[in-house]
């Protein structure tokens, strides 16, 4: 049996999904010639991820709570933090070390990914 959604999360959801719009539109926007090449290529990069891991999110979600779909939300919210989050720190200037946060949204995101699957599969046994 599927248990509801709590309003927290429901709202999480939203929120990752309403910020990757408004930050793309932001950096399309507002940006427009403010950033080099280089930071709009990462805050493209930033948002890119941003939206498909909201959509993941997403998903986790709707998956319900098992231990697995809790695994793949947490998994795919630190992803977006660290990962998109760097990106876009380092598109406004942030100092080039900021970058060593990046590859552990990476994994974080590979986490939620395979966390995903496995929930997926248990819930189809």
């Amino acid at each position: 049996m599927r248990q509801p959604v709590s309003t927290r999360i429901a709202v999480l959801v939203g929120i990752a999904g309403a910020s990757a719009v408004l930050l793309g539109a932001f950096g399309a926007h507002a940006l427009r010639g403010v950033l080099d090449a280089r930071g709009t290529e990462l805050w493209h990069t930033a948002v890119n991820y941003h939206v498909w891991h909201a959509l993941a999110l997403a998903v986790a979600v709707g998956l319900g709570h098992g231990r697995s779909g809790r695994v793949a939300m947490v998994a795919f919210v630190v992803g977006i933090m660290l990962f998109s989050g760097s990106l876009y720190a380092l598109a406004l200037g942030a100092p080039r070390w900021v970058g060593v946060i990046t590859p552990f949204g990476g994994l974080a995101f590979v986490a939620g990914w395979l966390a995903l699957g496995w929930a997926l599969r248990a819930r189809n046994e």
